[in-house]
Parts: structure tokens; C-alpha cells; sequence
């Protein structure tokens, strides 16, 4: 290979790359979203400045079924995210993320900066009438979320609005001594979104403590309600929003 060749290259390793190229396309990605109040000291923990808690001191708990996703396969995904603002703007700050799909996890955390870690989350409708979603690190259930299946139905405009609204991750890249060879806010917004349907209702939530999987670090103190949504969309490149390093 010549430095072209190199330079060319999707992905490591260079025989064989870990993912597809962006944009990602997902058909039928199901969401299922569970939010509540938590401690507001913790939420400004996860935070990073300078991006800004939103002030309503809510945290969104997800779990999203992928069963179509081009470059980077099938697969379940877990996490929480915690609405902020950015010099004013509202947005949405992705603190952890949880899944069983390496590329996935390789292109998200290489391109986006996605803080994406192998476990085990599984969303299913429990006995014909309760929409449930678990997740398991190391084989050690760390959160279980219900919901009524298909309670209410949402506007479907509105929660296209609710997906297409600016996410941002913190990311980490070390260089070969360990400093830090990238420190950035990335931002993207999902695109060429349809809703396929749409749903609320009351939910409830059990987060574990675990060490690896610290998700009860942001502790449920009252419920605001759950959502379910099904959509097609496409995850574009990023951008990014703020360089700790420049």
C-alpha cells in the first residue's frame, strides 16, 4: 500500500474494515424512553462544561431496538441522556450507551465520539401487554424499564421534532504517550426521519448500582412518563461543536 492507499482506508484493520461509511441508515428503529427527575449535583457531574444542564433536572433512560441498520448490522442499544443547552441552544447530551454490536460500538465511538460499551440490553413486549426493556453488564441486570404497550398515541410531526433534535457527545481519543489526542464536543442531528408510530404512558424504572455500568449513579427520584416510537432515519456525519484542545 502506498500513503493513497492508506489514507483511502475505511477503518482498522486495513485488511478488513470494522464498519460501513456513514450515513447509517435505520429502518424501523424502535425507541422506548423512560424520563424522570433525578439528583441535580449528579447530573451536573455528567456533565461536561460547557455544556449546561437544561435546568429541568430530568434524565431520559433509552433503549432502542435496531434490526436494520446499513454498515453496522442488527442489534440492541441502552443508555441514558440528559437534556442541556449549548451557548443557549437546546440539545442533548449522550452520557452513557450500552449495546452487542462491535462495529457499532467501533464506528460510533471512532467517528462520533458515541460512549458505547458492549453489554447486554434486550426490549421485548412481556406477555402480550407490558413494553420492557432490561439490560445486563457482565451478566448482572443493572436496569429494567415497563411501559404500557401502545397506551396513547403520539403526535407523529412532533415526535419527528423530538428525534431530529441536536444530540452531542464528549469525545476521548488518547494519543500514543496517553495525552489526549482528540477532546471534543461532537454534535449531529438525525435526518430523513419517518415516524411509523408513536406512544405514551406511565413507566417506572429499576436502575442497580454496578461499577462498569454505573447508570444508578443517576438516581430516579420521580417519573414524568414514558414514550414508544417507531422510525425510520438516517445518523449523518458529525460535527464538531467545541475543541478542548484548541
Amino acid at each position: 500500500m502506498n500513503q493513497k492507499d492508506v489514507l483511502s482506508l475505511q477503518s482498522m484493520p486495513a485488511a478488513s474494515a470494522s464498519y460501513g461509511r456513514p450515513p447509517c441508515r435505520f429502518i424501523n428503529r424502535e425507541f422506548f424512553i423512560i424520563t424522570y427527575e433525578s439528583d441535580p449535583t449528579a447530573i451536573r457531574q455528567a456533565v461536561p462544561e460547557p455544556l449546561q444542564p437544561d435546568g429541568s433536572n430530568t434524565v431520559s433512560y433509552e433503549w432502542i431496538k435496531m434490526p436494520d441498520s446499513s454498515g453496522l448490522g442488527s442489534y440492541e442499544e441502552s443508555g441514558i441522556v440528559i437534556p442541556c443547552t449549548f451557548q443557549g441552544e437546546p440539545c442533548n447530551f449522550v452520557a452513557q450507551m450500552y449495546l452487542d454490536n462491535a462495529p457499532a460500538i467501533l464506528g460510533g465511538r471512532e467517528i462520533w465520539g458515541f460512549p458505547k460499551k458492549w453489554a447486554k440490553p434486550h426490549l421485548i413486549v412481556e406477555d402480550t401487554e407490558t413494553l420492557t426493556g432490561t439490560l445486563h453488564y457482565n451478566h448482572v441486570l443493572v436496569a429494567t424499564g415497563t411501559m404500557p404497550f401502545k397506551y396513547n398515541i403520539l403526535d407523529e410531526q412532533e415526535t419527528a421534532k423530538a428525534i431530529a433534535k441536536t444530540q452531542v457527545n464528549l469525545k476521548l481519543i488518547p494519543d500514543v504517550d496517553g495525552t489526549p489526542k482528540i477532546a471534543q464536543l461532537v454534535a449531529y442531528n438525525l435526518d430523513n426521519i419517518t415516524v411509523k408510530g408513536a406512544w405514551s404512558g406511565p413507566a417506572r424504572l429499576s436502575l442497580i448500582p454496578h461499577v462498569n455500568a454505573p447508570v444508578a449513579d443517576l438516581p430516579v427520584q420521580a417519573y414524568v412518563g414514558g414514550k414508544h416510537f417507531i422510525a425510520d432515519l438516517t445518523l449523518p456525519y458529525g460535527r464538531v461543536l467545541y475543541d478542548y484542545l484548541q
